[in-house]
């Protein structure tokens, strides 16, 4: 690994943490207000990260050092917990919990889009030639506006990762769940109890792995003509 992977690691964890609590705490926001305080009751209904390593410590802690480490990429997880039979009561609050987490990380893309466009028009940031994961905007000078630049470029760039990877209607992720808002509540809690089969997960995580990429690519480069309208980013 590089000496410049390595100085960056600290800022990958704090915006990968981030980013992953503040999806976890979407859900147990949601289910809160759908009548499900089983989050909310073990302190998930909060950016502390605590709750939430402690609930995961290998997703929240040592699967994203090692596989940083291993690949310069961070990968890990988190959970809420929630109540089934909350969810056998309502399984269209259950779906729009689980649409919750990836809405929570598109407001992060949002957020530092407008903090990216914010630092343009105060001449601490520009548009790059070429962009890339860590590089969607670049510091007009060393020091703080670049650092600034790459925090806010991997903060923008991972989230946009989180929402498009969890809303794949692929059981386990949120997605799956997520298609219950389109059904009626008794195919949707159908649904959900058929989605909920190991086989189907273990088989589901398999697809979107190998998926992704084919997925995430065009989205991205969306993303960024979106950020800089016109720009003809390819």
């Amino acid at each position: 690994m590089s000496s410049e992977a390595l100085a960056l690691g600290p800022m990958w964890y704090v915006i990968f943490l981030f980013s992953v609590i503040f999806h976890e705490a979407g859900h147990a926001l949601a289910a809160r207000l759908g009548g499900d305080d089983t989050a909310y009751e073990e302190g998930q209904v909060s950016l502390n990260p605590l709750p939430h390593i402690r609930r995961e410590p290998f997703g929240t802690v040592l699967v994203p050092l090692l596989s940083y480490f291993a690949s310069g990429w961070m990968l890990g997880w988190a959970s809420a917990p929630y109540d089934p039979h909350w969810q056998e009561r309502y399984p269209h609050r259950a779906a729009w919990m689980a649409l919750a987490g990836p809405a929570a990380n598109f407001s992060l893309v949002i957020l530092s889009g407008i903090l990216i466009h914010l630092g343009i028009f105060a001449g601490i940031f520009e548009a790059p030639r070429a962009a890339s994961f860590a590089h969607i905007a670049a510091g007009t000078s060393t020091g703080l506006p670049e650092t600034a630049a790459v925090f806010l470029s991997i903060l923008f760039s991972l989230n946009l990762l989180l929402a498009i990877f969890n809303l794949l209607p692929i059981p386990p992720l949120d997605g799956n769940s997520a298609v219950g808002i389109f059904l009626s509540e008794e195919n949707a809690l159908r649904f959900a109890e058929l989605s909920r089969s190991p086989s189907f997960s273990l088989i589901g995580l398999l697809i979107a792995w190998q998926i992704f990429d084919h997925v995430f690519s065009p989205v991205f480069v969306f993303a960024l003509n979106m950020l800089y309208f016109g720009a003809g980013y390819a």
